[in-house]
């Protein structure tokens, strides 16, 4: 069984921002990417897709049952918003 969520981020830049994640994360996770979309998988059991559209970044959370889901958003929420420092991005997420 896993906890998942759903996030997104409005930006005209999401695929910038899908392949700066990807590439950050490639050394240390299973890694898969074009420009229009990306899957990252941890040894861990977590894994994080992304979508980029041209209004907005859309991410789903699969993380292992025993896993902190809240943790690995706050995770990816701080690495996106390191990326996106010239833009003044707003995160949510919700439970899927």
């Amino acid at each position: 069984m896993t906890q998942t969520s759903t996030g997104s981020t409005a930006t005209q830049k999401a695929s910038g921002y899908l392949l700066q994640l990807c590439k950050h994360w490639s050394h240390k996770a299973e890694v898969s990417f074009t420009p229009e979309a990306g899957d990252i998988r941890f040894p861990n059991g977590n894994h994080l897709s992304l979508t980029a559209h041209s209004d907005h970044l859309a991410m789903r959370l699969d993380v292992p049952e025993d896993a902190d889901l809240a943790q690995f958003q706050d995770v990816v929420d701080k690495h996106i918003l390191r990326f996106a420092f010239r833009e003044d991005l707003e995160i949510s997420w919700a439970a899927a």
